[in-house]
């Protein structure tokens, strides 16, 4: 490793030598996970709740200021132009201002998810870490106005502001009036509304009638509780960490609040026997046995989840379970597959051997092994099946489409790569079949760890008796920013043939991202530059580094030009998080007004159609049907009313937006403020999106060897191993 590349004057303190990673630097000493899904792109998680006050704590960062100060400027044109909606509460005072913003913050992922199961409630940081996804409907259809006014009166004897109508009509629906008048803290029900919110619009509307232990707020506390550990990434919460989370949201009865909320159907109760060393075998009485006759039953966990997920998870055991007990199509015999196996080489071979036999198939690996994948598809398309390959998102599937090259589809020639959402709504792939099943024999998933318990549900649904799905991807990055943790459950179940590639990814950034994954933070020697070390001492060096980095450093002694150089940081805010980079990089690389929702023609940005998914792009232009952007090529329109919840500025992101992506230079940033950010997948993840050159803004001390070494991914609570259990025997 070696320090900064030929730095500029002001980068002369960089390290010298060839430090390695784990000690370099010295500085001031940041989840759901999976979660970005991304509201519009993604609200940052519980730990960013303090960033306001946070910031102004770091006022003294000279970088900050110039940030704050360019987005007072941009905010100030937008009003004047009367092109974007109305800033939070700026028309408003007292609760309702206090209300409106928390909504748009959530919205706009300026503000995070309430941390609804830390124990203890976490302090304040000043960081935000990984982002957690808002859900949003797709294609919302506009409500009728005379429910949006009927609403807004409602909401205005609440003291709530009247601007939320047309949110709480789209999460209520019809009679949403009626619904609010009768259950005040259906507010809750908006993303960003949070509990204390709803208490203090329920007192103005009920007046003596309303009281903690009113059931209609334990019902509706119990909801918004489970939807915040969707964000979280748990498709379940077992009962005792639920019924804390109501005490210590000041329900007097938990138990009672959630019998009440099973009895409404508004969540569903499962018990699933517990597995695992420790847990006794359930014995059945035999004519041997004496006793009282009793059978010794087996331990059980309560668990309660929204239906939502609840059925997706079943659907998708179910699915996965059709798919491994089928018989795979007799398309080739026996003896094609072994030939074409033979042609293989290592990793490779083992993946097409057991591929031909089995239904469900695992492969894991880094960024090399896709070679594997690639192998797979040229030799099922050589025997005649038709393969077809998806990606997280376009990044991936031409990074892929690139390695299966023209082994493709026959007609057109292109490689046979589309993305997961591509693939699911008809707009990329071979289509569906008269039954409804995708018209293809065998779909090679990559980037597996991605798929949350929706997604992979829909994938099992949409594949016929006899067709092979193969999950592929690195077990090490972080899980899906939706609900579940799908890869690794199944890693887990050791249901079906697991594949681990041998083929390790090349090069210093090969030898030290294969460390992380195994929690060794190991020193690399890097002769050409390929990782580099830039000590920071707080969050306005951190900030300043970063643009020179990008602008010129790179540039000129890696040869990676600034658009093709991407900075990752742990979260939306903070000091250091992606808006004060994002406004500096724009003012470096492309300064502008901000016509247009605070954008202008060249900006990059990451675009966010749904949640979990991030396209990265450029702006072309803005008419009157809205931001006009460029997606991989794509050609995408973003309408104006949606610009501000679903495109950010790109040239930071953080790292559950880059997942899935690769480009030839990464700066990843680490201010001491991101310590609490920093675990083992995060740092995995970071590091290992950089092809040819990776730059690390370093100002978390050993906090990082730490991390690596000691702070694993966050458990989720997920009930698939136990529904797969009944309908699949355990492979080997």
């Amino acid at each position: 490793m070696s320090t900064e590349p030929e730095p500029t004057g002001d980068a002369e303190d960089a390290e010298p030598g060839t430090p390695g990673i784990a000690d370099a630097g010295i500085a001031d000493a940041g989840a759901a996970e999976g979660g970005d899904a991304e509201g519009g792109d993604a609200s940052e998680s519980p730990a960013g709740e303090g960033d306001a006050e946070d910031a102004k704590k770091l006022s003294e960062a000279e970088a900050e200021l110039a940030a704050q100060r360019l987005e007072r400027e941009r905010i100030e044109r937008r009003k004047a132009e009367k092109q974007a909606p109305i800033a939070a509460g700026t028309k408003l005072s007292g609760k309702a201002a206090d209300l409106l913003a928390a909504v748009r913050a959530v919205e706009s992922g300026e503000k995070p998810v309430a941390a609804a199961f830390s124990e203890p409630e976490p302090a304040p940081r000043r960081t935000a870490p990984e982002p957690r996804p808002q859900p949003v409907s797709a294609s919302p259809v506009a409500p009728a106005p005379e429910t949006v006014e009927s609403v807004a009166r409602v909401l205005t004897g609440g003291g709530a502001p009247d601007v939320l109508a047309p949110q709480v009509v789209a999460a209520l629906g019809e009679g949403a009036d009626e619904q609010l008048r009768a259950d005040p803290w259906q507010l809750l029900r908006v993303a960003g509304v949070r509990p204390e919110q709803a208490d203090g619009f329920a007192r103005a509307l009920l007046g003596a009638e309303c009281g903690p232990d009113d059931e209609r707020r334990g019902r509706a506390v119990t909801v918004w509780l489970l939807e915040q550990a969707a964000l979280a990434g748990h498709t379940a919460l077992e009962m005792p960490a639920l019924t804390a989370a109501l005490a210590q949201r000041g329900v007097p009865d938990a138990d009672a609040a959630v019998q009440s909320t099973l009895a409404e159907g508004d969540a569903l109760v499962f018990q699933d026997a517990l597995e695992g060393p420790g847990v006794p075998e359930r014995r059945e009485r035999g004519d041997e046995e004496e006793g009282d006759g009793e059978d010794e039953e087996r331990p059980v966990r309560v668990l309660v989840g929204l239906e939502r997920y609840a059925l997706a998870e079943e659907s998708l055991a179910d699915g996965l379970a059709r798919l491994i007990n089928s018989v795979p199509k007799e398309d080739r015999s026996a003896a094609d597959w072994e030939q074409a196996a033979a042609t293989a080489e290592g990793s490779a071979a083992e993946l097409i051997r057991a591929v031909a036999g089995h239904g469900l198939v695992l492969h894991t690996g880094g960024e090399a092994s896709l070679a594997e994948p690639a192998a797979l598809m040229g030799a099922a398309r050589g025997l005649g099946l038709r393969a077809w390959a998806a990606a997280h998102g376009p990044v991936g599937r031409d990074r892929f489409g690139a390695q299966v090259g023209r082994t493709g589809v026959p007609e057109t020639g292109e490689a046979a790569v589309a993305t997961v959402a591509g693939l699911l709504s008809g707009a990329e792939g071979p289509g569906r079949d008269a039954d409804g099943a995708l018209d293809l024999d065998l779909l090679v998933v990559l980037d597996a760890p991605q798929l949350d318990v929706e997604t992979a549900a829909l994938l099992a649904e949409s594949l016929s008796d006899g067709a092979r799905l193969v999950l592929a991807g690195d077990p090490a990055v972080l899980w899906s920013v939706g609900p579940g943790r799908v890869f690794a459950d199944l890693l887990a179940a050791r249901i079906c043939p697991q594949v681990a590639s041998r083929r390790p990814d090349p090069g210093p950034l090969g030898e030290l991202v294969s460390g992380i994954g195994i929690g060794e933070l190991n020193q690399v020697e890097a002769p050409g530059k390929e990782v580099v070390i830039v000590p920071v001492r707080d969050a306005g060096e951190a900030v300043h580094r970063t643009v020179q980095l990008v602008a010129d450093s790179v540039p000129r002694a890696i040869g990676v030009p600034a658009e093709e150089t991407q900075v990752i940081t742990p979260g939306h805010g903070g000091a250091v998080g992606t808006r004060v980079l994002n406004a500096a990089l724009k003012e470096r690389l492309n300064p502008g007004p901000g016509r247009f929702g605070g954008f202008d023609p060249g900006d990059r940005i990451a675009y966010s159609p749904a949640p979990g998914r991030t396209l990265p792009g450029r702006v072309v232009k803005a008419d009157t049907d809205g931001l006009h952007l460029s997606c991989a090529g794509e050609a995408v329109v973003v309408p104006q009313e949606r610009v501000e919840q679903s495109v950010r500025h790109g040239w930071a992101l953080t790292a559950h937006q880059a997942v899935g992506s690769r480009w030839p230079a990464v700066v990843v940033v680490l201010p001491g403020d991101a310590v609490q950010a920093l675990s083992r997948p995060w740092v995995y993840t970071a590091f290992g999106r950089a092809d040819r050159h990776l730059s690390v803004i370093h100002g978390v001390d050993q906090a990082l060897a730490r991390a690596v070494a000691e702070i694993p991914a966050k458990p989720r609570t997920t009930r698939l191993p136990a529904l797969l259990a009944p309908q699949v025997p355990t492979a080997g």
